[in-house]
Order: C-alpha cells, then structure tokens, then sequence
C-alpha cells in the first residue's frame, strides 16, 4: 500500500488532490495536513509514508522553509512539491533546499501521476522532461536562510558578478570595463543570467533579484 501525506493549506484543492492520489495505486493511504506544523505533526505519529507532497505558499511557516526541516528529521521520505510559482529561482530553490521534485499545479492530472511515479521510482522531476535526472546526478543541496546564494538558483560566479553590476546600473560596456570582459561577452552572460531568472530584461531581472533576496555580499 502507498502512503502519502498532502500538506495544503487550500480544503478544496487538498481534496482533489487526494482524489487524484487515488488513481495511482489500487490500495493507497492519503493523510492530510494544512500546514507545515500540522504535517510535523503527522509525521510525529506516522514515519512509513512514501511521499510527502507538500504545496509552498502555506500560511505560517512556508513551503521553502519547512523543505530542509522536513528533510533532515526525515530523510528517507521524498518530498515533491506542487506550486503554482513555476519561475526558475523558485525551482532552484526548492530544489536546493531538499525536494525531490517539483510539479506545477497548471499540470493535467495524468502529468502529475506520471510525475509521481517517477519520484516513488528514485527519480528527480522539475518542470520540463528534458530536465528529469537521476538521484546522485543533482547538485549538493543548501538551505535556504531567507535569503539566497547566487549558486543556489544557478547562477556562475561570473554571472553573478555580471547581474550585481546590472543592479547598479553599469551598463554592458562599464561591466566589461569593470570585469576585464568585452561587451560582447558580457552580453553573453547577461542572456544567461536572464534565463536563469526566468526573465527578459534588465529591469525585470533587478525586479527578480529583489523578489529572491539574493545575496551578493560574497560575489566580489
């Protein structure tokens, strides 16, 4: 029998995800938690569970910040994550802070299933195929302490450096000036450093840096 704990702070899309849960498996167990202290509650009395699948915006302590708690009290129960915040530093970091997988809510029930399948099977998924890996392939996980390290959302050193300068509002040639680089390839870094954020202009990606806390303290 598969054993899930669903932690929602939402009653009617709790519900319909346990409706959901059930066509997985012939014989399955859903508990239920609306929040992150009402699922360490559960866990308390319940450590057979196969899967934790556990939203991020909760009330109370939140999905990112409850990831590493849960995962070092219990380390061998995976925790996939079902939000509807789908932008890559969101997935970065919860990834980074522990889970298993990352599923967005936009999905067809028959994606999520498979999803699951694939996480219950020792697999990683994050949103788009092309980016499923096998556990040991994914980077080491850090936890997240309200802000967040360039590394932990994927960003390199020198894009970093390039984004805390775009901050500033150096442009390309002042950044290569600054970096030792030509403007061509601080362009370069720029679209990368865009992609990462999952956005498509300077502006939106000072707008991201802010929303993430990142952390630049360390970058120079």
């Amino acid at each position: 029998m598969l054993k899930f704990l669903v932690v929602e702070d939402h009653p009617l899309v709790r519900e319909g995800i346990c409706r959901l849960l059930n066509q997985i498996s012939d014989e399955v167990e859903i508990l239920e938690a609306a929040n992150a202290n009402a699922a360490q509650a559960v866990l308390a009395q319940r450590e057979d569970l196969d899967l934790i699948l556990m939203d991020l915006a909760m009330p109370g302590l939140d999905g990112l910040a409850a990831l590493p708690l849960l995962r070092s009290q219990y380390p061998s129960i995976p925790v996939a994550i079902l939000s509807a915040y789908d932008d890559p530093p969101t997935v970065s970091r919860a990834m980074n802070n522990g889970a298993s997988g990352f599923i967005t809510k936009s999905s067809s029930g028959e994606e999520i299933l498979a999803a699951l399948q694939d996480i219950l099977e020792g697999q990683i998924v994050v949103p788009g195929n092309s980016n499923k890996a096998r556990l040991g392939q994914v980077p080491e996980r850090a936890v997240s302490n309200g802000s967040v390290k360039p590394s932990e959302i994927g960003l390199s050193q020198r894009q970093a450096e390039v984004l805390a300068l775009i901050i500033k509002g150096l442009t390309n040639r002042e950044i290569g000036r600054q970096l030792g680089l030509t403007e061509g390839t601080v362009k370069v870094h720029a679209t990368a450093v865009f992609k990462v954020l999952g956005v498509g202009s300077r502006t939106e990606a000072i707008v991201a840096s802010n929303s993430y806390k990142i952390d630049f303290n360390n970058v120079f």
